[in-house]
């Protein structure tokens, strides 16, 4: 066998690269849980401790001397395993499955992935299998075929290590780190903030999406183009109606949704049910977009959709009309991406979408569920054959269920969505409406 097939680097990589299917044990017996496991499998020979440390170090560590300068096993494979969650979900199951401190952190959990996918060659951090001798944490198992020396060769190298001691002077020795002072170590490194630089805050986890930035400059050229010459462009009134009434008719609303990988409605599927009235589970939606190139969603999303005007009456009939105004709606799924219509953005959030977990609002102006639901409209979807949630009760939302087999309802489903959120915007937030 390779000495290189028992690195845990090096195995786990060959397993995700290959799609070997990845298992856990715990006391020698397959199990379904992370959390309980105490190895991990990796081919039907292979099976590591999720503890054993790798040769990626920590950052900050440029001599590391002992296993806890060293990510685990565990540590990387999370970071893999949990590549697509949003940064505070994923240090929270990061904790629950038993990780509380020691895991690789969000600037550089996209690094790693590409690496262990093959995408990227080689990272800094990543100590040379050829110094793994010198570098190995201590207490490391020794790689495949370093035990493997005769007692003629060992006695010649005690021989001649014994030679050295006597000829070396003592200033030049190898220095050895107390065990106390390792531990002391451990302990202060395990209390340590992780500092971010401005690259590391500039580059975030996700691509910037511009679209809102776009559309506003595109307006504002647009009227520059349409000046005559000679003319000058009407001043901004300092003085005049109320701040709602002075608004821009680029002020586009707002829905925001859950980021739950569990919830219904996600990134991935909610273009295409709130735009064109068809729901698509979220993981078919996901597995489409990855084999188009797309692996991961998009933090803001726009959706064009036609409001069609009140219908004329003539004598006992109704005729629509077929023309429409089109309003333009943007979707977010956290704060940060919120964070970029500016200051003011809640003003234009006139939807949230919850699955009924609390955990969804701490990160929101109003992280209350009865105080936010009284400034934005709440809607909760859930499949038509659920029972009832009891924890939404008292929060001011309105229940929308999704058939989970029939497509040709989904139409009436998102008509009463739109009803809703026009009803509520037109009370509310009448300047966000567009006329």
């Amino acid at each position: 066998m390779d000495s290189t097939t028992n690195d845990p680097l090096l195995a786990l990589r060959q397993a995700i690269k290959s799609k070997s299917p990845i298992t856990y044990l715990g006391n020698n017996e397959p199990t379904t849980s992370f959390l309980t496991a105490t190895h991990i499998s990796l081919g039907p020979s292979l099976s590591l401790a999720k503890s054993s440390p790798t040769r990626y170090t920590k950052p900050g560590i440029s001599s590391p001397s002992s296993p806890a300068d060293f990510y685990t096993l565990e540590a990387i494979y999370l970071a893999w395993l949990l590549r697509d969650a949003p940064g505070a979900e994923y240090m929270k199951q990061a904790r629950e499955s038993g990780l509380a401190v020691g895991f690789v952190s969000v600037t550089e959990r996209k690094s790693v992935v590409e690496w262990l996918e093959g995408k990227v060659a080689d990272l800094e951090r990543i100590r040379p299998l050829a110094s793994a001798e010198s570098s190995t944490p201590p207490g490391s198992p020794r790689p495949a075929g370093a035990a493997s020396t005769t007692p003629s060769s060992t006695t010649k190298r005690a021989a001649h290590a014994h030679a050295t001691d006597t000829t070396v002077s003592p200033s030049k020795r190898r220095y050895v780190a107390d065990a106390q002072d390792i531990e002391v170590v451990k302990r202060i490194k395990q209390n340590e903030i992780e500092l971010r630089d401005r690259n590391t805050v500039l580059r975030g986890t996700k691509p910037n999406n511009f679209s809102a930035l776009h559309a506003s400059f595109t307006e504002k050229l647009k009227l520059l183009r349409d000046v005559k010459p000679g003319t000058a462009a009407t001043p901004t009134p300092s003085t005049g109606p109320p701040m709602q009434a002075r608004k821009t008719k680029n002020m586009f609303p707002i829905i925001m949704i859950s980021s739950s990988p569990t919830a219904l409605i996600t990134m991935y599927n909610v273009k295409r049910f709130l735009q064109e009235a068809f729901f698509e589970p979220s993981s078919t939606a996901r597995e489409r977009a990855a084999a188009a190139g797309n692996p991961r969603a998009e933090d803001l999303l726009h959706i064009d959709r036609r409001r069609d005007p009140p219908t004329a009456s003539t004598g006992s009939s109704s005729t629509p009309s077929t023309q429409g105004t089109v309003q333009r709606y943007f979707i977010v799924d956290s704060t940060d991406a919120l964070q970029k219509f500016g200051a003011d953005a809640w003003e234009r959030v006139v939807c949230v979408m919850t699955t009924g977990q609390a955990w969804q609002f701490r990160p929101y102006k109003w992280n209350e569920p009865r105080t936010l639901f009284h400034h934005v409209k709440g809607i909760y979807f859930t499949w038509a054959n659920d029972p009832p949630n009891g924890k939404i009760k008292d929060w001011n939302v309105t229940e929308l269920k999704i058939d989970p087999h029939r497509r040709h309802v989904d139409k009436s489903v998102v008509a009463h969505f739109w009803k809703l959120i026009d009803d509520w915007t037109v009370a509310n937030k009448p300047w966000l409406m567009k006329s």
